[in-house]
């Protein structure tokens, strides 16, 4: 695994996320790697790290809880082995995502039929509530 050696600003501004939330993701195991540390004791991430963030992004903008994206870093820290718990937690995540999908679009179902109707009563200048 090369090593890139970049500043958490850096990481920062190539994950979108802040410096403080940076330090939160590390003290709440959130990373799937150790976080290195220069000779002056601040740290440093590689790629990888910045692939792993990026990861962590979708995952939490997904409404996946802090506590299963630490749970996943821990197993990816382990090392192989626990693959088959990693991908629980993942299809666990995918059902959960899957079913608010289903009811999005359900909601866009209504949303659409609404505008629908609205659209042709005011195409033909229909008088009263087209609700």
């Amino acid at each position: 695994m090369e090593t890139a050696d970049l500043s958490i600003g850096e990481v920062a501004r190539r994950t979108g996320l802040s410096v403080h939330t940076l330090r939160l993701y590390e003290r709440e195991g959130l990373l799937a790697g150790e976080v290195r540390r220069d000779e002056k004791g601040r740290r440093l991430y590689s790629e990888w790290d910045v692939e792993w963030l990026a990861n962590c992004v979708k995952f939490r903008s997904s409404g996946m809880p802090l506590a299963t994206i630490s749970r996943l870093a821990r197993l990816v820290r382990e090392g192989t082995g626990n693959e088959a718990e990693r991908l629980e937690l993942l299809c666990e995540h995918q059902h959960r995502i899957a079913d608010q999908l289903a009811q999005l679009h359900a909601c866009l179902d209504l949303i659409n039929n609404k505008v629908a109707a609205y659209q042709r009563h005011l195409a033909i200048g229909a008088s009263g509530d087209p609700w």
